[in-house]
Parts: structure tokens; sequence; C-alpha cells
């Protein structure tokens, strides 16, 4: 769909976005950022999970992704499940409606085509297909930018997530195993390109000296139950991940380091509870951060990172502070990888506090060297993202971009 001369773009961003998560607004407050400087005439709006959240915050008129209020609580009564079903046929033209109304829709990063965490088909992944079928046969470009990609066992949302990526006009991917986890899946991805996360685009704070005495490490926790292969197993992977932090944030306190612990998503706050019940001390603090600019704020004030979330990694990644994952999914290995920190990772479904004081300890060791080659990766981070809004504007905005050429040349 083309925007008729002298109309503004209409530019749609669609995920679940406001819903508590702070690395998915983190991904729509980078395309923002994208679209106020390049594109600042596009009227932008909204299909998210919290659309009050997302005009309070970010200024843009935005509507409810689902049109069943209760989509993602559990519907064991008739009348939910009744609700539940109606709202899938409702979602079909809903979305299709919202689509009609632009001329691109941008799906900003987030794991939209993964199932590392809990997913039911008939939830995100049924929302994703139906935008970007809607798209195909209105004619709407849809963009997948910088989105992370796993490979699905359950059939059903494997095979939403392949049509998906099928139909939507352009796709990125935030590392080469997202694609090729796509390719496995039967999309064809030769035309694909990887760059970095969105949040990379962001500002950061610089990362504060170390003062050569111990400082202060911030604990990033995470509501943690394993993933979609693991229901089986969940609280027990739970207890051990949460034993595990717990005894490693205790041995901190006991050799007198400041514990700072952070959250990613509004569902972590019980493990910081149950954290802080359990290591009574003044050492251990909590941050209520609202944003991925708070997030970073902390981590740049620290020494060091010890975190599972993955934005929790690239807000650490990103101030130049020597992080350690915990690493939940091979996207958090990847990620480790390409900014120079692959040998800092442990497994979150089997945390060993020893082995995993060993590793911290190590990564201290080498705190001013990795610093450096952060330094340098975050660097080239930037020019990758600067790039894909080149290919953005290229791709998606042919019009306005040609336009644009023309005022350069002026």
């Amino acid at each position: 769909m083309t925007p008729a001369k002298g109309t503004p773009v209409r530019v749609g961003v669609f995920g679940l976005l406001g819903s508590g998560n702070l690395g998915n607004d983190g991904s729509l407050e980078a395309v923002l950022g994208y679209l106020r400087d390049r594109h600042p005439e596009a009227a932008v709006d909204a299909l998210c999970g919290g659309p009050e959240a997302v005009t309070a915050r970010y200024g843009i008129p935005a509507t409810r992704l689902h049109w069943y209020r209760g989509e993602y609580r559990t519907a064991s009564r008739a009348g939910a499940i009744v609700g539940k079903g109606l709202g899938k046929l409702v979602d079909v033209f809903r979305t299709a409606s919202w689509v009609r109304r632009h001329d691109v829709v941008i799906v900003p990063g987030m794991g939209v085509l993964e199932a590392t965490l809990p997913l039911r088909p008939w939830g995100f992944p049924y929302a994703l297909f139906l935008l970007c079928a809607s798209g195909r046969l209105l004619r709407t470009r849809v963009a997948l930018v910088s989105v992370g990609a796993a490979e699905i066992r359950n059939r059903p949302t494997r095979a939403l997530v392949r049509w998906s990526g099928r139909l939507a006009a352009y796709r990125s991917y935030r590392d080469a195993q997202s694609r090729d986890a796509m390719r496995a899946m039967g999309v064809d991805t030769a035309r694909d390109k990887v760059y970095p996360d969105l949040a990379f685009s962001l500002p950061a704070p610089r990362a504060s000296e170390p003062s050569g005495a111990p400082g202060p490490v911030c604990v990033g926790v995470m509501d943690f139950h394993g993933g979609n292969d693991d229901r089986a197993r969940a609280e027990e992977i739970h207890r051990r991940y949460l034993d595990g932090t717990t005894r490693f944030v205790r041995t901190l306190v006991e050799e007198g380091r400041p514990v700072r612990l952070l959250t990613g998503d509004t569902c972590d706050a019980s493990v910081v509870a149950a954290i802080l019940d359990a290591v009574d001390s003044p050492l251990v603090t909590a941050a209520e951060p609202a944003s991925l600019a708070d997030l970073m704020n902390e981590m740049a004030a620290a020494d060091t990172v010890v975190a599972v979330r993955y934005h929790n990694l690239i807000c650490a990644l990103k101030t130049g502070t020597p992080a350690l994952a915990l690493s939940y999914a091979a996207k958090s290995d990847a990620l480790m990888e390409g900014m120079g920190l692959g040998a800092y990772c442990h497994p979150a479904r089997e945390v060993d506090p020893d082995r995993l004081l060993e590793q911290f300890r190590a990564l201290e060791k080498r705190s001013a060297e990795l610093r450096r080659t952060l330094a340098e990766h975050n660097q080239a981070a930037a020019r990758q993202l600067d790039d894909q809004f080149d290919e953005l504007t290229a791709t998606l905005f042919p019009a306005t971009d040609h336009a644009h050429a023309q005022r350069e040349t002026r």
C-alpha cells in the first residue's frame, strides 16, 4: 500500500508492548527513535498488549491486541472458554481492520518467533499470524525487525510461526541462530540479514570506573520455570534456579559486597521478594526499574553484572559493564559470544553456586580488558544498526527515501 501524495505515512507497531516486559518496550523505544529521526512525518500508532501504558509513556494512540481481556489467563470455566474462542474469531476482523489502516507495520525486535519460554499456539503466535496474513492480503508491508527465533517442536506453534515468517514483507534477525532456526522451519532466508538487537541503538550512560576495591554487583533475576518443553519439571527448575541464585547472593554479602537486585518484567517481583527474605542483610537492595534506561543506569554504577533475562544482559553490555549470563536459551549464548564474553555463561536450569562463583571471580579478574572489548563491540553494533535503519527506509518507505535523497542533493 502506498500513501496518497501529501499524506503522512501511516505506521503501526505491533507486539506485547506495554505489558510489563522492559525488553519489549525497549525495542519499541528504539523503533520510535528511528521513526522520529528518519521519518518525523509518519503517523504512528500501536496494536499491543498494554495500550494504556504505551499511550501514557510514548504518546502514541494504541489499541488492545486481543478483543478478549482475559486472553492470558487460564480458562477453566465455561464462560472463559467461550470468551476465548469467540475472541479468536473476533480478532481476525479486528486485526485486519487495524492493518488496512496502515502503509507499514513494524514488529520491533522481541523473541516473536521463538518459544524459549512457556507459550501456547493460540496466544501470541496466532496473533502474529493474523497480522502477517492480513498484511499480505491487504498489501500492507509487515516488517519483523531484529527479531529472535528458535526452532519449535510443538507442531501448531511451529506452523503459525513458519507462516508468519513467510508472509512478512521484511525479516531481519538479532543473531545468526535465529535466521538458521527459521530456515530449518521452512522459511526462505536467502535475503534475510542479521543485525544486533534494537536495544543497542538506545542511548546509554557510561559505566563508572571501578575504584579498585570490590564494588557493587547487580544481579538480574527472573521468574524462571524453564521453556515450552520443560512444563513437566517447571517447579523443579524454578526451585533449583532460585536456590542457586540465593546462595550466590548470600556468598557475595558474606564477603561484604553490596548486591542490587534487578528485574526485567513485573512477574519477577516474587523472586526478588524470595531472595530478600532469605538473605536478610542491608547489603542487599532491590531496584524498581521502569525502563531499559533505568536498568542501564543501575548497571553502569556496578562493578559487575550477573543476569538471566536477555535484555538485562544487553543493558549491562551496552553500558560496558562486564556481565555473566545465567543462560536459559541459545540467544543468550549467542549474545555473549558476539560481544566477546562467550566464556561467561552458566546454565539457568542447573545453577551451581560454586561454579558460578568461580566464573564470577574469573570475570572480575579480566574486568579492565573486557571493558575495552565491550567498547569496541558497542561501536560496531551501533554502526550495524544504522545500516539496518537505512535498509528499512529503502525497503518500507521508498517514496519518502527518494524525497529525502532529493533534499540532500539540493
